[in-house]
């Protein structure tokens, strides 16, 4: 099996690479794409100095032709971030002009990246070999997913935070991670804990008692507020429930983007030591915890019959009966060869299908910006985003997002 990496130059590539070399002994080459070619220079000698040291005997190239890199690939992961940390940066400044959220992967910072990737990737995918499984990890998931899917592609998007709370919640009660079944359900970047079963018995109760404040330190939200939810949303879920306590902790330091550009460069300098092959442990102050063994165990369960349970994009197709059918949802699946089969669904609490209905509707509209343009599209989204909402935030965050990103968007050169 050929797998080619969209994005393969990142710093995080090397945890990818880990995981591929502990857990994929079908992979017989591993090619890094990426037209950055400095950091791909860097990156691509550590990667195989990592399948080395583990002694596995997959092939790891990289180029910066997609074409080449894309030949014959069997699996493509986009990981892929267009702009790089300036764009991020961007992205978690410019809405702050209107006392709105700053962040990469929702809001109006969310729409920005979606603008920005989503024709990218839709020439990334058309240009693979027809057939080939195209797993995204580049945000926004949900709305990248469903442009691939909408353009036919056979596609699944992947998060890791479920899977960080399902490591969390087997360490806290002694067993294998694989037997914590979640029910993980919402949309990328939306999603709550509602139950974590092992051998039948849903344990999250005695875990939001024994651990609540634990996970309300983790997710950044009122121990009391998870109690009375009886479950546990995800951290992405408190840019909702603290807004406004959020956006005043980033006008005060440094963004997120900024944080990370310097620990890439750190990064960078570590992975040119010839001597270097295994993931110095910085890397894990980079973000994506656990993303290498969800993707290794995602595509092992997608090509190689290895059957299991994750927590995944895929289309809603009924399993929330108040979305769409063709709307992407994040729910836990069933995953095999014939692709990922929902597990049933109890339905939501009115306030959670309330808010995933809303960032679906926002969903919907921010793909029809992100593949036609127009400014009346971009701010149709803005207006339709709980985290936005009003009309003259929309227009004011309208002109800002079209400014910060014009060499971007050809239809608003």
């Amino acid at each position: 099996m050929k797998v080619a990496v969209v994005g393969g130059g990142s710093t995080y590539t090397p945890e990818l690479v880990d995981g591929f070399a502990r857990s994929a002994p079908g992979l017989a080459e591993l090619a890094l794409v990426d037209p950055a070619a400095q950091r791909l220079a860097v990156v691509g000698p550590l990667a195989g100095r990592i399948m080395r040291h583990h002694g596995h005997p997959a092939e790891v190239t990289w180029t910066g032709d997609l074409d080449a890199g894309l030949d014959g690939a069997d699996v493509v992961l986009l990981q892929l971030r267009v702009g790089g940390q300036a764009a991020r940066i961007s992205d978690e400044t410019f809405p702050l002009v209107c006392d709105c959220l700053g962040q990469e992967t929702t809001g109006a910072g969310g729409l920005a990246k979606a603008l920005r990737t989503v024709p990218v990737v839709l020439d990334i995918a058309a240009r693979a070999k027809p057939g080939a499984l195209i797993v995204d990890f580049t945000n926004p998931v949900g709305i990248v997913t469903r442009a691939l899917l909408d353009a036919g592609h056979r596609a699944v998007g992947l998060c890791n935070v479920a899977i960080g709370f399902q490591r969390r919640f087997a360490g806290w009660l002694g067993v294998a991670p694989e037997r914590v079944v979640l029910d993980h359900v919402g949309l990328n970047h939306l999603t709550w804990e509602r139950a974590a079963t092992v051998a039948g018995v849903d344990r999250l109760p005695e875990l939001l008692t024994g651990h609540g404040e634990e996970l309300a330190t983790a997710v950044g939200l009122p121990v009391r507020l998870l109690r009375l939810l009886d479950c546990v949303p995800s951290y992405y879920l408190r840019y909702f429930y603290g807004h406004d306590e959020v956006v005043r902790e980033e006008r005060g330091r440094p963004t997120r983007g900024q944080r990370v550009a310097e620990i890439e460069a750190e990064l960078l300098r570590m992975y040119a030591d010839p001597a270097l092959e295994t993931k110095p442990a910085l890397l894990g102050e980079r973000g994506g915890a656990y993303y290498s063994e969800a993707a290794v165990g995602l595509v092992g369960a997608l090509t190689a019959g290895e059957r299991g349970v994750h927590s995944v994009n895929v289309r809603n197709r009924g399993t929330l009966p108040f979305l769409p059918d063709e709307a992407v949802i994040e729910v836990s699946c069933e995953v095999s060869g014939a692709g990922p089969v929902p597990l049933p669904v109890a339905p939501l609490a009115p306030d959670q299908a309330g808010l995933v209905a809303a960032v679906s509707g926002y969903e919907e509209l921010a793909l029809a910006a992100a593949v036609h343009g127009g400014a009346d599209r971009v701010f149709r989204a803005l207006l339709a985003h709980p985290l936005v909402g009003q009309y003259e935030y929309a227009e004011r965050l309208t002109a800002e997002l079209i400014a910060a990103n014009r060499r971007y968007l050809p239809w608003a050169r």
